[in-house]
């Protein structure tokens, strides 16, 4: 089945330049000029990933990622004029999954989108392969990891995570006890495609500290290793 992905960009050459490049890769593509009409074209067409410019007549881009992360798991390329780190923390606490800012090559978008779309046809597989008679539990005390669902339970009560905060927290606890470094964690969480440094690994860190200890300044389960990275402990 061909995958579907919607851009969302309010500079009409950009935007044609987009589609054109996509569709000679195989993909199915839509276009919308505005933030309005990109999250109501993302609610009805659901698209397999969206490439959401951050300057936006109507909603900006950051407000669309937000409304849409509240709704779906769909992967969200942001992009941006400017390269602020401010509008790269931003990007991902509204729930980007890349972020790439112009100029930009077609071959680097383009390599975004592949590994973005490798890691949802992978997520879609191991989630085809489990048992639904027998969730897929990860427990850590109190803590549970729920793969089946792909939600996790802290005294019995839902966390809201983000789709790379459970993704980080997965990858963690099913390597309990072992250094992570950050590189790794990169490339395993994120893909090989994704263009970003440490600090995104710290970022998401910090978060989920945030909701999963009990003392998020001095933390039981995710350990700081100086120098080296992270490590579980459940």
């Amino acid at each position: 089945m061909t995958e579907k992905i919607l851009v969302v960009d309010d500079e009409i050459a950009l935007q044609e330049t987009l589609a054109y490049s996509l569709k000679k890769e195989g993909y199915s593509v839509e276009v919308a000029g505005d933030g309005n009409l990109g999250l109501e074209m993302a609610r009805n067409v659901k698209p397999d990933l969206v490439v959401l410019d951050v300057m936006l007549p109507g909603k900006d881009g950051f407000e669309v990622c937000r409304i849409l992360r509240q709704e779906s798991n769909i992967p969200v390329l942001m992009l941006t004029a400017r390269d602020d780190e401010i509008d790269r923390v931003v990007g991902l606490e509204v729930g980007a999954d890349d972020y790439l800012a112009k100029p930009f090559s077609m071959r680097e978008l383009i390599a975004r989108v592949k590994a973005l779309l490798r890691r949802v046809r992978l997520i879609r597989e191991e989630a085809g392969n489990l048992d639904s008679d027998e969730p897929k539990l990860m427990t850590f005390g109190n803590l549970v990891i729920d793969m089946t669902r792909r939600e996790v339970r802290l005294n019995e009560q839902v966390i809201p995570l983000k789709p790379k905060e459970y993704e980080l927290l997965t990858f963690m606890g099913q390597h309990k006890g072992r250094v992570l470094t950050r590189e790794l964690i990169l490339e395993r969480v994120w893909g090989w495609g994704f263009v970003g440094d440490s600090r995104t690994v710290d970022v998401h860190i910090r978060w989920l500290r945030e909701k999963i200890e009990p003392t998020p300044d001095k933390p039981e389960r995710i350990i700081t290793v100086r120098g080296a990275g992270y490590r579980f402990e459940g």
